[in-house]
């Protein structure tokens, strides 16, 4: 034959590939393409190629890529294709130029390919041959595809958004840079991927994969990417609350391969969503107010206060979190009966242990929402977490012993306001009604009945150590048809502020008792204001009011509770976390003995920081972004830190302000130097030891 064949080069085409793929945005090297799609790759021969000559572009993943294992594809443009559902054809074949199209399976495993090309006896081994390959959300056989375009702009390619906290009436959205397309980001993906000792098959599987994953965000059993800490106590590490986003997480833990320290579950949930849309998976934090964390599955929240109202934290092995976030990523369930495709609930927050390891889901929401818990995976737990019922105690001392009086059960607090970021706009999408039927409704009554049935007889010995004093009547925890008891005085109770809630000021609250049928009452009130973190835990008892009031019928009497600010700036100062104000109420009838509890948590206000930047600026030319704010508090911000960071216009920056009194101004100057095109948005965050977090950011739009 002629001289023997040679490839003399390998071209990716990476502008055009990356452009059709979505994954134009990676900051890489390599080509980054999605499964099930076809790409281009331009080869330079030694001469023309003959219909006799031999050519197979082997694609290998893994430690030793075998054809038998399906970890190594050759693909042979002349031959048939071969069963790994990947195929190749030559597009275009003029002189020593030769154009291939290859096409993965929609189906093939996620990870880096190493390509090298067959000519005869010779191979060829390209610089950059990795080939990174991802799930494609954008192809009908893949089974994380998603219809709808503008959902998979926000899902998929949005590296941007908020991630919704405070409390179920007072929330607002903390902007967080998900930054999945910067630099190492998609390396330490693929890292967690190889540290997951999932076999290269099973990471085909967004099932299997997702799991995976909600593992190994966590740091608890697989030296993982964040270690939790809700301890109040920061100074081996970053305070959950100073993170701004993923990058410097996934960076940081890349580079040393060691846990990074703090997280807590909005910074959790925030990585997760970064590694899940870097793979292609889409994905979305999910933020659910008065979140129940039952530990023992008997969809029951038990919660013990003194006399005063006070929440008592020694008593309950349950707890309610202010907020709680988690993910949903979308795919089809293959794995379960049809129905059950969609968005699916994962977590990465330490909470309970799944077969043996932190790790929860994916639970399909639809599961959650019809009662179907005995679906893998965790559906129980996330049921609990939505639609638990709290049971409030009174803990009363007699003759030196407690005694625990059952006040009231609550069946609709719990999983109230379920929040993700809305798809293309920058506000907050309630997505209750994905998670559970209307509130009273039959099909909620349906749900209920089905889920307790799975659930129920687990629950039932659990508080031996508090049977003693209970009647067997309060054992009962979910009654069939659920009455919400109207009292026979009409009783109600209403917490609110007078004034806005300022660090540094009074806090003026207020509760207020009404009555609504005739007759004479005489209202025993207790009420008390707490500051908690947001998962429930009390940092600090502020002050109690009890009174009697007597109402006659239709009537309503106000009760002020002002707690000065001396009481609570110190607790501020001292706790690391964000804290909230709890307020409780308990109202018991003389007359008639109708117990009535309220309980509401509110946050503090402060003041903004504005930015001054212009609305446009062009790609590689520089401009200047000032970030200012205004102690506008009567109270010093000590040790104060402005912390910026602008995914694809700067790398982050600190600037330590020092202590701010009352009235100053402090202003800090970022210069900017945009490195990519389209709407880009700046964040900012102010740390204090007072205030803990106060953010902003703004958009910019980068033209070419």
């Amino acid at each position: 034959p002629g001289s023997d064949l040679k490839v003399t080069g390998v071209d990716f085409l990476k502008s055009q590939n990356t452009r059709l793929h979505h994954t134009d945005a990676y900051n890489i090297k390599n080509l980054v393409v999605r499964r099930g799609q076809a790409f281009q790759i331009q080869l330079s021969l030694s001469r023309e190629l003959k219909a006799s000559d031999k050519l197979a572009l082997r694609f290998g993943i893994g430690e030793k890529p075998m054809k038998p294992r399906g970890t190594l594809m050759s693909l042979n443009p002349r031959r048939e294709p071969d069963f790994s559902g990947w195929q190749i054809s030559i597009v275009k074949n003029n002189g020593k130029e030769c154009l291939v199209s290859v096409t993965s399976s929609p189906s093939a495993t996620v990870g880096i390919y190493n390509l090298n090309v067959k000519t005869g006896t010779n191979i060829y081994k390209p610089e950059n041959g990795d080939v990174y390959l991802l799930f494609n959300p954008w192809c009908e056989d893949d089974i994380v595809f998603l219809a709808d375009e503008a959902q998979r702009k926000e899902y998929v390619l949005n590296d941007t958004g908020y991630i919704y906290v405070g409390s179920a009436y007072s929330i607002y959205g903390r902007p967080w840079n998900f930054g999945q397309f910067e630099e190492f980001v998609l390396d330490a993906c693929m890292y967690l991927l190889d540290k997951s000792n999932l076999r290269l098959s099973s990471r085909r599987d967004p099932v299997l994969v997702s799991r995976a994953m909600s593992a190994l965000v966590n740091a608890n059993d697989d030296r993982g990417v964040l270690m939790g800490n809700w301890s109040g106590n920061y100074d081996k590490g970053t305070s959950p609350l100073d993170w701004m986003g993923s990058v410097s997480i996934l960076q940081q833990y890349y580079k040393t391969k060691k846990p990074v320290n703090y997280g807590q579950c909005w910074v959790f949930a925030g990585v997760l969503t970064t590694v899940m849309r870097c793979l292609g998976i889409p994905s979305r934090c999910t933020s659910n107010f008065n979140s129940a964390h039952d530990t023992d599955e008997n969809l029951r929240v038990d919660i013990y206060l003194n006399e005063f109202g006070e929440k008592l934290n020694r008593m309950s092995l349950d707890s309610v979190w202010n907020f709680h976030v988690w993910n949903d990523v979308w795919m089809k369930r293959t794995d379960l009966p049809s129905g059950f495709d969609g968005w699916q609930a994962i977590d990465s927050t330490p909470q309970e242990q799944s077969q043996g390891a932190f790790q929860c889901g994916p639970c399909p929401l639809k599961a959650v929402r019809d009662g179907d818990v005995y679906l893998p995976y965790d559906s129980k737990f996330v049921f609990a977490e939505v639609n638990a019922d709290k049971v409030y105690w009174v803990v009363k001392k007699v003759h030196g012993k407690d005694k625990y009086i059952k006040i009231s059960t609550e069946t609709r607090g719990i999983g109230v306001n379920i929040s993700t970021k809305a798809v293309g706009q920058d506000k907050r999408e309630d997505i209750t009604l994905q998670y559970k039927f209307p509130e009273g409704s039959e099909e909620e009554r349906r749900a209920m009945q089905k889920a307790t049935s799975f659930i129920r007889p687990s629950g039932l010995g659990i508080r031996a150590r508090f049977a003693a004093t209970m009647s067997t009547g309060d054992m009962d925890s979910k009654p069939g048809v659920l009455h919400e008891t109207v009292s026979k005085t009409g009783l109600q109770l209403e917490i609110s502020n007078t004034d806005t809630l300022y660090p540094g000021n009074p806090l003026e609250l207020a509760i207020t008792v009404k009555t609504s049928t005739p007759g004479s009452w005489t209202i025993n009130l207790a009420g008390s204001c707490q500051l908690q973190s947001y998962t429930g835990k009390i940092e600090a008892s502020l002050g109690y009011v009890k009174e009697t009031i007597k109402l006659e019928g239709k009537s309503e009497a106000k009760v002020p509770l002002k707690i000065a600010a001396d009481s609570y700036m110190k607790t501020l100062a001292l706790v690391e976390d964000e804290v909230l104000i709890h307020i409780t109420a308990i109202a018991e009838v003389q007359e008639t003995n109708d117990k009535l509890t309220k309980e509401t948590t509110m946050r503090f206000e402060y003041p903004p920081i504005t930015v001054q930047m212009p609305e446009t600026a062009k790609l590689n030319e520089d401009f200047a972004c000032a970030f200012i704010f205004k102690n506008k508090l009567n109270v010093p911000l000590d040790n104060c830190k402005l912390l910026v960071e602008g995914l694809g216009i700067f790398k982050m920056a600190t600037f330590d302000q020092g202590d701010v009194n009352p009235g100053r101004i402090i202003k800090s100057e970022v210069i900017c130097t945009p490195t990519r095109v389209g709407e880009k948005k700046i964040v900012a965050k102010l740390t204090s030891d007072q205030v803990k977090a106060i953010s902003v950011e703004k958009a910019i739009t980068i033209t070419e």
